[in-house]
């Protein structure tokens, strides 16, 4: 058997998914962790935290996503139930919403390849999400929060 280790910047913070680590507000009930940039704005890798309650709206992805719930639950707008332990693969091009259910915060890992573009009426892309949009979030949060925060960017 072959065994991979491993090691990241945050790896030994014991508050990996814990309220008190490093979480990032993006809007009421929503945050994330990054975990890495990847190099020439190929995606990125992060935790997402949702509030049971907390909807991402419908939105379309350039590149594959895979999400592994960690913690939680969420509803797909297919209506499946996905939680902890649950696996989504999600090809290039598909467009979908989905939720945080139950009574606890959901906390998924995410690979995001490419970008992510909301949906509005019409089909009209409200706002499109790249890696270096996820990484000036990261930096800016670092400087408000005068945090010293490891480079996550892929070498």
């Amino acid at each position: 058997m072959n065994t991979i280790t491993f090691t990241h910047p945050l790896a030994a913070d014991p508050a990996m998914l814990s309220a008190s680590g490093l979480w990032i507000p993006e809007g009421p009930g929503k945050w994330s962790r990054p975990l890495r940039f990847l190099r020439g704005d190929r995606g990125w890798v992060e935790l997402m935290k949702l509030e049971p309650g907390v909807k991402l709206g419908w939105h379309r992805h350039t590149g594959e996503v895979h999400a592994f719930n960690l913690e939680g639950h969420r509803r797909l707008n297919t209506g499946e139930l996905i939680g902890p332990g649950g696996y989504v693969h999600e090809p290039a091009g598909n467009v979908d919403w989905w939720e945080a259910t139950g009574d606890s915060p959901l906390v998924v890992f995410v690979v995001v390849m490419g970008a992510v573009e909301y949906i509005g009426p019409g089909g009209v892309v409200t706002r499109r999400i790249t890696t270096a949009d996820r990484e000036a979030d990261y930096l800016r949060y670092a400087e408000a929060s005068g945090a010293v925060l490891p480079d996550l960017r892929e070498r």
